[in-house]
């Protein structure tokens, strides 16, 4: 079963709302076997439009990657993310 990948680029436009969803974000993420490979690290934009916070999280599945996203424990965190930031996020399958 190929591994899937969730990406997300963010922009925080209030960091001290965003802090309250990234400390209850992960609780979600460990508990669907997530791995954080990226978290906003330095990045160069090659093409396109571009966000200054990039995130890469590795899931042992694709299920488990959309069961992660539409989670109660990570809905939860998404609502307090919400007004605090824009992000793009789509959930990949790896090969």
């Amino acid at each position: 079963m190929p591994k899937a990948y969730w990406i997300a680029h963010v922009t925080v436009t209030n960091p001290d709302q965003y802090k309250h969803y990234a400390s209850d974000a992960p609780i979600a993420f460990k508990k669907y076997g997530a791995t954080i490979l990226a978290r906003g690290g330095a990045h160069q934009q090659m093409e396109g439009g571009g966000r200054p916070r990039n995130v890469v999280i590795e899931f042992p599945s694709l299920q488990s990657a959309l069961d992660c996203y539409n989670s109660a424990e990570y809905q939860a965190a998404r609502a307090k993310r919400v007004g605090a930031g824009e992000a793009d996020i789509v959930i990949v399958e790896g090969v």
